[in-house]
């Protein structure tokens, strides 16, 4: 399934032919040792090369222009920006960072939080404040020990009226005070006067490290006499495939028909178990092409072809379900991994998708490191900067990705959640299960009352996935 082996060894012969210059031979560019391995990673690595002129492996006539060059940067963080193609329209998601042990432990589901997501919405009828709603409570965060649930809504933090010109700072705190509050409708049908009120109820939270289980709920619900299996899954963690498969054994046991899975604020993660949760879905696929990686001019030849599997690594064989359908839910913050595994389900199989277009991200991307084959292990213990820059593209059987506007809802399934209904998850009334539930029972009745309840708008200002940009994607291990 993972073709990368060759790849690496075709990098350490390709690193001394590509990166052309030796920082030992000129004092200039060891005094830029961290600039010096940003280049040298994107002329290899970065999907886009052909289209960035300054990571042609001619762009430097010798060890002094390159040197040049590099010097003319004042941080390692401009001179990656300088090398990314088109960051607002085709490249969004490549990055760097200065501090690559939080970033593995993010990728390991180990972050500092209080436990809470949310969006951050202006408020009714006021153009300069804004107010929070929370949308996810972790379990055992601080969050869910105070009692907080989705739904929940914050004006206020540590007493000051949030405005999109302060949240970022008031967020940016270790410790602070969620003063929640309540929407005030004065008990008319009319929106003019409504308000955000406080309902004189203070949350304090602290942030600390947190491990997340991706597998956020399970369920097995009964409907007109078929059992429907219900997953919510919030990343693709590498090293969580055993516990799914945990969960699919279950769901195989129950001999459920259906399955809902919920990817609504799934950001994405590792393609390796992207492509085990859909051979647990299926079954019978076993070795054709789940999804391809295409990677940049210096790697053609290790194009990958990530195949449908029967066991996992470790020889445990896969509860595969054999399902010929799946309903999956999806927000705009269902992101690469995400939007693989149902890119890559499409040629096989019936997806239906209720929710919105998610968020448009078709690459993968690795984390590279100041070695001499940029793995982690031989890192140069000077400086603890690493890049994740785009290096592949995904694509389905058929060489399809996704689009970069997302992938769109099926034709009758559209729903934007409500942050005044949103409802609990995983249970049979909260709406985007109930539609998939509706269609399970073919009650397009109950589809169109769900779908055509009254709701208020509300402008979305920020996203707390906003405050967490590197977060998810769609990584090869």
């Amino acid at each position: 399934m993972r073709k990368l082996k060759a790849l690496l060894l075709i990098l350490i012969v390709s690193v001394s032919t590509i990166g052309c210059f030796n920082d030992n031979d000129d004092d200039t560019v060891s005094a830029n040792e961290i600039n010096d391995f940003v280049w040298k990673g994107m002329n290899l690595f970065y999907l886009y090369k052909e289209n960035i002129p300054n990571l042609a492996n001619d762009r430097f006539t010798n060890n002094s222009d390159y040197a040049d060059y590099l010097n003319s940067f004042s941080s390692p963080e401009n001179l990656f920006e300088s090398l990314i193609y088109e960051r607002e329209t085709v490249d969004r998601f490549s990055w760097i960072v200065d501090d690559f042990f939080e970033l593995e432990q993010q990728f390991q589901g180990i972050t500092g939080t209080n436990g809470i997501e949310f969006g951050f919405f202006t408020s009714p009828n006021s153009p300069n404040e804004g107010v929070g709603i929370i949308r996810l409570v972790l379990p055992d965060s601080p969050a869910d020990n105070a009692n907080l649930k989705r739904g929940d809504i914050f004006y206020a933090i540590d007493g000051q009226v949030l405005t999109n010109n302060n949240i970022n700072t008031l967020l940016n705190q270790e410790t602070y005070t969620l003063n929640l509050g309540f929407y005030n409708d004065k008990g008319t049908i009319e929106t003019a006067d409504d308000t955000i009120d406080p309902l004189n109820e203070n949350v304090t939270l602290t942030k600390v490290l947190y491990t997340e289980n991706p597998i956020f709920e399970t369920q097995i619900i009964n409907v007109g006499g078929e059992n429907v299996g219900y997953l919510m899954y919030n990343a693709f963690t590498s090293g969580s495939e055993n516990e799914l498969n945990t969960v699919f054994d279950n769901f195989k046991s129950n001999n459920i028909q259906h399955l809902v899975l919920d990817l609504r604020y799934n950001p994405g993660g590792s393609v390796a178990t992207e492509t085990y949760l859909a051979s647990m879905i299926t079954g019978q696929f076993t070795g054709e092409v789940f999804t391809k990686l295409v990677y940049n001019e210096n790697f053609q030849s290790q194009n990958a072809d990530f195949t449908f599997q029967n066991e996992l690594d470790n020889g445990n064989a896969l509860n595969s379900l054999g399902l010929d359908k799946l309903y999956v839910l999806t927000t705009s913050r269902s992101a690469s991994a995400s939007e693989g595994l149902i890119n890559g389900l499409n040629p096989y199989i019936n997806v239906i998708q209720i929710g919105i277009n998610t968020t448009g991200k078709t690459q993968a991307s690795r984390t590279l490191y100041d070695s001499s084959d940029f793995q982690r292990q031989g890192a140069n213990p000077s400086h603890t900067y690493a890049m994740q820059p785009l290096i592949a593209n995904g694509l389905n059987k058929n060489d399809v990705a996704v689009p970069g506007t997302g992938l769109p809802p099926s034709i009758g399934f559209e729903y934007n959640e409500r942050p005044l209904n949103y409802g609990v998850l995983g249970d049979v009334t909260e709406p985007m299960l109930a539609i998939a539930l509706a269609d399970i029972e073919n009650s397009t009745s109950k589809i169109f009352e769900i779908k055509s309840k009254p709701r208020l708008q509300f402008k979305l200002l920020k996203d707390s996935n906003d405050f967490n940009p590197h977060e998810g994607g769609m990584i090869i291990d």
